[in-house]
C-alpha cells in the first residue's frame, strides 16, 4: 500500500502517524516544504522517501511530487494531511490521482463550508443555530431583527476560531459591514452554551471504530479573540444524548475512513427557537484529528496509541484496541505569558509530579487558541482534576 501524507512533520507528532502506517507495513511518502534535513529523526525512519516542494501551497508542484511518486512505486492508494489547513488540496489530489479511501472535490465542500454543513446536520436530525450568508447590510439588520443580539460571524470556509467575532449591538453590526471582508462570512445567532466534542476514527462504513468526548467550557472564539487563558478535558464516560447524536452526525457527513472531531453546544439557559437548558446543538464538524495535543490526550485517558487505531484503519479497517478501557479525566491547560497566576509552573509541577504528563511552551502559531505554557494532566476522578485546574489557573 502506498500512503502519501503531505506535510508529516506539523504538528510535531504527526511523525506517530507514520510510526504506526510504517508499523503495519504501509509504505509513507512524505510531501512538504520543510528541507528533509530539518525534520526530525523519528520521522525520517518512518518515511520510505520524502519529497520537498518550495511550497505546499503551489498546487503544481504538489501534483507533480505525487506524479512522481507514483511513477516510482505505482498507483497511490491514499493521499492524507490530518489537517483542516490542506482538506481541500487533499481532496483535489484525491480526485485527481483517482484515489478512492478519502474524501474527494465531489463531497468536500460538505465538510469545509459551514453554510453546506446545515443540510447534513438536518439529515442527521441535529439542530443547529439559525444562519445566513453574508451579503448586504440591510440582509444582516433582518437577520438580527429575527434572532437579535448577540450574532457571530465567521469565514464561511475557516480554520477554528480564526477571524471569528461576536457582535453584542447594532454599533458593531455597522462596523462589521464598513469594513466587510473579502470572503464570504457566514452570520449565525448566538449560542448560550459550553462545547462538547464527539471525536473519534470511523471504518468505511462511517462507523466509530473509537470514540470519546471532550469539554471545553470557555468558547475558543473568546479565548483565542481576548487572548485568554484555555482549559478543556476529555470525558471516561460519553453522554449518552452526545454518543447518539456524534453517531448520527458521522454517519450523514461524508466521514468515511478518517478521523472526525464534531463540536455541539450544550445549552446553559433556554433558548427560544433551539431547545431547553441542556440539549445539544450542533456547531460544525472537522474531519480531521481535534488540534493541538488532543490525540495525546487521547492516549493518556484510555492507555491506548490513537495513532496505532488510526492506522489500524487504514490498513484493516479495524481498531485493534479495547474499547471498554477508559481509566482517566485528561485536561489540558493553557496558560499565557501575559497573565499572572497564584501559583508559578514550578509550584504546579512539584505539587502534581504523578499525574502530569505532558508540558511545553507552545509553538507560536498554535498559542492564541492553546495558550503559552501547556501543562497537560490526567487523574481518576474529576473533583481531583478539577483542583488541579484550579490550582493551576486561578490568577493573582
Amino acid at each position: 500500500m502506498n500512503f502519501i501524507f503531505i506535510s508529516p512533520n506539523f504538528p510535531k507528532t504527526y511523525w506517530n502517524f507514520c510510526r504506526c502506517l510504517k508499523q503495519n507495513g504501509v509504505r509513507v511518502l512524505g510531501i512538504g516544504d520543510t528541507p528533509y534535513e530539518l525534520l526530525e529523526e523519528n520521522l525520517k525512519q518512518n518515511l520510505q522517501e520524502y519529497y520537498k516542494v518550495s511550497s505546499l501551497e503551489n498546487y503544481e508542484e504538489v501534483y507533480k511530487a505525487c506524479a512522481f511518486f507514483a511513477f516510482r512505486y505505482g498507483k497511490i492508494d491514499w493521499i492524507e494531511s490530518n489537517n483542516e489547513y490542506w482538506l481541500m488540496q487533499d481532496a483535489q489530489l484525491r480526485t485527481d490521482f483517482n484515489v478512492t479511501s478519502g474524501v474527494r472535490n465531489e463531497a468536500i465542500s460538505f465538510i469545509k463550508y459551514k453554510s453546506q454543513m446545515k443540510a447534513l446536520y438536518e439529515k442527521a436530525g441535529v439542530r443547529t443555530a439559525r444562519w445566513h450568508l453574508v451579503s448586504q447590510r440591510e440582509a444582516g439588520l433582518a437577520f438580527v431583527a429575527q434572532t437579535g443580539y448577540p450574532v457571530v460571524v465567521k469565514p464561511d470556509n475557516g480554520v477554528g476560531a480564526n477571524a471569528t467575532y461576536k457582535l453584542e449591538n447594532e454599533a458593531q453590526l455597522h462596523e462589521f459591514y464598513d469594513h466587510l471582508p473579502s470572503v464570504q462570512y457566514i452570520m449565525e445567532e448566538y449560542v448560550p452554551g459550553s462545547i462538547e466534542s464527539y471525536d473519534g476514527i470511523a471504518n468505511r462504513e462511517r462507523q466509530p471504530i473509537f470514540e470519546t468526548s471532550h469539554v471545553f467550557p470557555r468558547p475558543i472564539m473568546e479565548i483565542v479573540n481576548h487572548e485568554e487563558d484555555i482549559y478543556y478535558y476529555s470525558v471516561r464516560q460519553i453522554p449518552e444524548d452526545l454518543k447518539d447524536a456524534g453517531r448520527r452526525v458521522i454517519a450523514a457527513f461524508p466521514t468515511q475512513s478518517r478521523f472526525f472531531h464534531c463540536e455541539f453546544f450544550r445549552l446553559t439557559e433556554d433558548k427560544e427557537g433551539l431547545g431547553k437548558r441542556g440539549d445539544l446543538i450542533g456547531l460544525e464538524v472537522n474531519m480531521r484529528p481535534p488540534g493541538g495535543y488532543t490525540p495525546d490526550m487521547m492516549n493518556y485517558a484510555n492507555d491506548i496509541d490513537v495513532y496505532k487505531i488510526w492506522a489500524n484503519m487504514v490498513a484493516y479497517d479495524h481498531g485493534y484496541f479495547d474499547p471498554s478501557h477508559r481509566p482517566y479525566y485528561c485536561v489540558y491547560t493553557g496558560r499565557r505569558h501575559r497573565l499572572a497566576y497564584q501559583h508559578t509552573l514550578a509550584e504546579v509541577h512539584e505539587r502534581y509530579a504523578g499525574a502530569i504528563v505532558m508540558a511545553e511552551t507552545m509553538p507560536e502559531v498554535l498559542a492564541p487558541a492553546m495558550g503559552n505554557d501547556m501543562i497537560t494532566a490526567r487523574f481518576a476522578g474529576y473533583e481531583d482534576m478539577m483542583e488541579f485546574v484550579s490550582f493551576t489557573m486561578t490568577k493573582e
